[in-house]
C-alpha cells in the first residue's frame, strides 16, 4: 500500500455548507436585481445540483423553463456570464461579511494536513473568486499548495479532469491521495480518478448515492463541537465523532 502524500478538499459543501444558504441565496438575489419574478426554493435547487456548475445550472433553468422574457439565443452566453458575474460578487460579499461559517473539523484537520508536512490543495466547480475568498481570506492561516477553481478544466465534475489536473500538478499517484467531497458528482470525479475517497454529507448530500466512497460521515467533527456520525467506513477505522488525519493515513495505507 502506498503511503498518503496529499489531501485534496472540494469546497461547496465540504468547506462551507454554501448551497443551501450561500449560492441559492446568491442566485435568488441576483435574480431579483435583474429584474426576474422567480427564485429557486430549496427543493428545487437539490435538483439543480445535478447540473454541476452555476452557468451551467442558470444556463439549464433557461432552456427548460425560461426566465419569463424572451433572451435572443445569440445573447445567452454573455446574459449568464453578466449574471453569474453578478451572483459571485454576492456570494463573496456573503463569505467576507462572515455570513458562512466553517463546517465543524475543517480547520482542524487542514491545520492537521499542514502540520504533517502533507499537501493541500482545493479542486472545486466553483468560481475562482469564491474559492480564493474561502482558501486565502476564511483560512487565510492554512497553507494551501494550490487552489484548482472555476473554469481551469473544460470538463465539470463528475468528469474527473480537475482531480486529474491536481495529480499531474503534485506528481502523485492517486492512490497517494485523500480526497473530501460531499456530493455525488464530486464523488463520481474522484472515483474515476482513482483517489481514495471522504465523503461528508450535508443537507443536499445525505440523500444522495455516495456509495463509491471509501468513509461516510455527517460531519469531520470537533473534539469541543459537533460531533459527526460514520454511515461508512471498513474494519479498524476507530471512530468518535471526530475524524483525524492520523486515522485517515493508518487507514488509506
Amino acid at each position: 500500500m502506498s503511503k498518503i502524500k496529499a489531501v485534496f478538499f472540494d469546497q461547496d459543501g465540504v468547506i462551507i455548507d454554501t448551497e443551501r444558504d450561500g449560492h441559492r441565496i446568491a442566485f435568488n438575489r441576483t435574480f431579483k436585481e435583474f429584474g426576474y419574478d422567480f427564485e429557486w426554493d430549496v427543493e428545487f435547487y437539490h435538483e439543480l445540483l445535478q447540473v454541476a456548475g452555476g452557468k451551467e445550472r442558470m444556463k439549464h433553468h433557461l432552456l427548460t423553463k425560461g426566465f419569463g422574457v424572451e433572451i435572443k439565443p445569440e445573447d445567452v452566453d454573455e446574459h449568464i456570464k453578466k449574471m453569474h458575474l453578478r451572483k459571485t460578487a454576492i456570494f463573496v460579499g456573503m463569505i467576507e461579511s462572515g455570513e458562512l461559517p466553517l463546517r465543524p473539523g475543517v480547520k482542524r484537520l487542514m491545520q492537521e494536513v499542514n502540520d504533517s508536512g502533507l499537501i493541500l490543495g482545493v479542486c472545486t466547480t466553483s468560481n475562482e473568486r469564491s474559492a480564493k475568498a474561502v482558501a486565502y481570506g476564511v483560512l487565510k492561516d492554512i497553507n494551501f499548495e494550490f487552489v484548482l477553481a472555476g473554469d481551469v478544466v473544460s470538463k465539470k465534475k463528475p468528469d474527473p479532469a480537475i482531480y486529474n489536473l491536481a495529480l499531474e500538478k503534485t506528481g502523485f499517484k492517486p492512490e497517494e491521495c485523500i480526497v473530501m467531497e460531499d456530493s455525488r458528482n464530486g464523488v463520481l470525479a474522484a472515483h474515476a480518478a482513482g483517489l481514495n475517497i471522504v465523503a461528508t454529507t450535508n443537507i443536499y448530500t445525505a440523500r444522495e448515492d455516495l456509495s463509491d466512497s471509501d468513509i461516510i460521515v455527517t460531519t469531520l467533527g470537533d473534539p469541543d463541537g459537533e460531533k459527526g456520525e460514520l454511515k461508512k467506513g471498513g474494519p479498524g477505522l476507530d471512530y468518535d465523532g471526530v475524524l483525524r488525519l492520523d486515522q485517515l493515513v493508518a487507514y488509506f495505507s
